[in-house]
């Protein structure tokens, strides 16, 4: 089943980033919008797009997120193995994402305070790479 998921996650969500979703769906839009007056703009036609676009952000929701947390494992074994490859690198780097948000500030500010910032809440650090280019 989970193979199944994937599979299917991964086309839909490709398909979904495409032109021609985005020309399906103003389509879908715009033929509801004409459907008005035959309906009389009742509250039957009205929800008639209510729901379909609820099930379908409903749905694309779980397809998307499976698709990215793919990307994200993917690039994060990509990160670990440049990581490991360069000598001066410290490889207790890899594998942090798994730490707490606090956990991950921290090292963070510590990093910043590395690069000879006093204040790791301002970011100077960052200023002082690009000041450099």
């Amino acid at each position: 089943m989970g193979s199944i998921f994937e599979r299917l996650a991964q086309r839909v969500a490709g398909w979904a980033g495409r032109p021609p979703a985005f020309g399906l769906a103003f389509l879908v839009i715009i033929i509801w919008a004409l459907s008005g007056p035959v309906f009389h703009w009742s509250d039957t036609w009205q929800l008639v797009i209510n729901t379909g676009t609820t099930i379908v952000t409903f749905l694309m929701v779980f397809l998307i997120q499976n698709a990215q947390n793919r990307d994200a494992a993917a690039l994060q074994a990509k990160l670990d193995e440049v990581i490991r490859a360069i000598d001066t690198a410290r490889n207790e780097f890899i594998g942090i994402e798994h730490l707490s948000e606090r956990q991950l500030l921290d090292i963070r500010d510590r990093l910043e305070r590395e690069c000879g910032e006093r204040d790791p809440a301002r970011h100077e650090a960052i200023e002082t790479v690009i000041g450099r280019r």
